[in-house]
């Protein structure tokens, strides 16, 4: 594998940024440096040779940032997080006329459709629209889709039960050329679109907005910055939810925020 130093890192960040305005200097460098490591060892490049590519193709420079950004994710992951929000915040939820979710970070849409499953099975999908977005189009462009192999799809049923599902996962997708597809009820609740946690700004209110394992990869400067987007996004009462390895700890917001679960790091806008 091809390691990257540092100051090897700050040259590609730097380059990307005179290239197409996208910063990644409020990233934690571990991370990103592993990620661009990788990166250049699946494309047997050297660092020499990737500043030159992203500098002659402009589309290079674009699939470069995807894929030092992308995340991994399963339907129902972190089972015990899924069924406090089942039993601690749907309950108050239920009595909205309309809801909006915001998944936010949403890699291929897993977390997107585990709450389309769950708000049908509480009675009001209808009313609910889910907003998935991501930084790479083409973790957006899968979720879209819909289409999972049927590796995944077992995974993902093993989670669900866990989370407390009521049925059977296989309710939720048909089988096709041997991969799961999420069915079109599901997917018509959910709107796909790019926004950049870092440089975007509010597009929407919301009830719900989930941001879980995302800050982990960025500085404490940023994570504040991205922390006043979400509290300004999320309506009065509304709910925001890290990851377990996440906390409002430091983000100056903290008593605009009532702790529903310190574990799981899930928390009610108060003011």
């Amino acid at each position: 594998m091809v390691l990257m130093e540092y100051t090897e890192l700050e040259i590609l960040i730097t380059r990307i940024r005179e290239i197409s305005g996208f910063d990644f200097s409020g990233y934690a460098r571990p991370s990103l440096l592993r990620r661009a490591s990788r990166y250049l060892t699946n494309h047997k490049m050297t660092l020499d040779a990737l500043l030159v590519h992203i500098g002659k193709d402009g589309r290079a420079v674009y699939d470069l940032i995807q894929d030092l950004t992308v995340n991994y994710s399963e339907m129902f992951r972190d089972a015990d997080f899924f069924v406090k929000v089942r039993t601690a915040v749907f309950p108050y939820l239920e009595s909205y006329p309309t809801l909006r979710f915001w998944v936010a970070g949403c890699a291929s849409g897993e977390e997107a459709y585990s709450l389309a499953i769950f708000l049908k099975e509480a009675g009001f999908l209808g009313r609910s629209l889910i907003y998935a977005t991501d930084l790479s189009n083409k973790a957006l462009t899968a979720g879209r889709e819909g289409v999972f192999t049927l590796g995944n799809a077992r995974t993902f049923s093993e989670n669900y039960l866990a989370a407390g599902g009521r049925h059977s996962l296989s309710d939720y997708y048909h089988v096709a050329y041997n991969k799961a597809v999420i069915v079109p009820e599901l997917r018509r609740n959910i709107v796909f679109s790019m926004h950049d946690l870092t440089g975007d700004g509010v597009f929407n209110e919301f009830q719900f907005i989930s941001c879980r394992n995302v800050m982990i990869y960025f500085t404490l400067e940023l994570r504040r910055k991205v922390f006043r987007l979400l509290y300004d996004s999320l309506s009065m009462l509304g709910f925001l939810c890290l990851g377990k390895r996440e906390t409002l700890r430091y983000s100056g917001l903290e008593e605009n925020f009532k702790v529903i679960d310190s574990a799981l790091n899930i928390y009610q806008k108060i003011r």
